[in-house]
């Protein structure tokens, strides 16, 4: 079995590894040499509409749409503009905002789902307009032309996978709860996946609970009603599909009384998880790259409006199927489990946070202890 800290070295080299890959494909599909045909496309003078799903999220308001922006207006010399609409975890005014990106004409559209279903009519509408669609983050339905994401189920992998590693041998007599995501998601299905295909007869799943809209406020309630059902000291680990309901089944574990917080995961990297993560209390997150997962969507983006057909084809390299179609043109990011041991190497080198972000006044002997400084 390979070590944890050799796996996630080689994780983070595929990362490096694949930036630098799209960006060269991208210089040299832009290059006066090229054979590309973007003649037949718009140029710089466009427009992205980017729909986001939700403010709870804080990647999606601190990093996804400033990246996206900036990556419009750097691979446009500054005339390419981006239109943003957050849907504020309502389908309703999501599809409204949808539909309102249709009505006034934006060249292409990036929408993160808050349902997958319900936002194919919306996806069919701009399709019908001849705006195309790329779905970013969350695998929309209908007839999208691209997906921009993660490896989803590799998310559940990472995560399941930290919990059978924690509890080595005692993983099997061990009682684990699973707090999965929303299951309008359709990432939630794919995170639960990969998780149950490293717990699965490796652990004993006491009790599971879907997450409406991903809210920490149910995820708490849920994680109450788990020691109710299972005893607090019961619990061995607690498999959390996010850091905001991590922080919440932290939240519960901590006023039923526990002294130690069991192994809880996470994702997403959020700032006060990796602050948990440093104390203690949250034992790992899922470090997914924002950087090249925004500024490569921006490309794709820009590159199916330009008609750059050589650059969306060199980006989007692998193909996934949706309930409605197949082989769709994909880019799937890798991921990193983040731990105490490679903070400084995962969002501390990549940019997404400082030393000093992180290693409050609340947290700076935390800091100290594991070399953070």
């Amino acid at each position: 079995m390979i070590p944890r800290n050799t796996r996630q070295a080689a994780v983070r080299r595929i990362s490096i590894a694949l930036a630098v890959s799209v960006s060269a494909l991208s210089l040299a599909a832009c290059g006066d040499g090229g054979s590309d045909d973007s003649a037949s496309g718009k140029g710089n003078d466009l427009t992205v509409g980017l729909l986001l799903p939700d403010r709870e999220t804080a990647r999606f308001e601190k990093f996804d749409y400033p990246l996206i922006k900036k990556e419009v207006a750097d691979l446009t010399e500054n005339k390419g503009t981006v239109r943003y609409a957050n849907a504020e975890s309502s389908v309703t005014r999501q599809s409204e905002q949808f539909q309102k990106m249709i009505a006034d004409k934006v060249d292409v559209i990036l929408v993160d789902a808050l349902n997958s279903k319900s936002i194919a009519g919306d996806v069919r509408k701009a399709k019908d307009a001849g705006i195309p669609v790329i779905a970013y983050d969350r695998l929309a339905e209908g007839p999208i032309d691209a997906y921009v994401s993660h490896d989803n189920e590799l998310v559940g992998q990472v995560q399941g996978r930290a919990i059978t590693g924690e509890l080595g041998d005692k993983a099997q007599k061990s009682k684990v709860v699973m707090m999965n995501g929303d299951p309008g998601d359709p990432n939630t299905a794919r995170f639960k996946d990969g998780a149950l295909s490293e717990l699965q007869g490796q652990v004993d799943i006491v009790a599971q609970y879907d997450t409406k809209e991903w809210k920490p406020a149910t995820a708490k309630a849920n994680m109450k009603k788990a020691i109710q059902k299972v005893g607090l000291n019961n619990i061995a680990a607690v498999y959390s599909a996010n850091d905001g309901m991590a922080g919440a089944v932290i939240e519960a574990l901590e006023e039923a009384g526990a002294s130690k917080v069991p192994p809880v995961t996470g994702q997403d990297a959020n700032l006060d998880a990796v602050q948990r993560v440093v104390a203690g209390e949250q034992y790992m997150t899922v470090y997914k790259s924002f950087l090249l997962e925004a500024t490569n969507a921006a490309k794709i983006a820009v590159a199916k409006v330009q008609g750059r057909d050589i650059e969306f084809a060199a980006l989007t390299r692998e193909t996934v199927d949706s309930p409605t179609q197949k082989n769709i043109p994909a880019m799937l990011v890798p991921v990193v489990a983040l731990t105490k041991d490679n903070i400084k190497e995962t969002v501390v080198t990549d940019g997404v946070y400082t030393v000093k972000d992180i290693c409050t006044s609340a947290y700076k002997a935390d800091c100290a202890a594991i070399g953070l400084e």
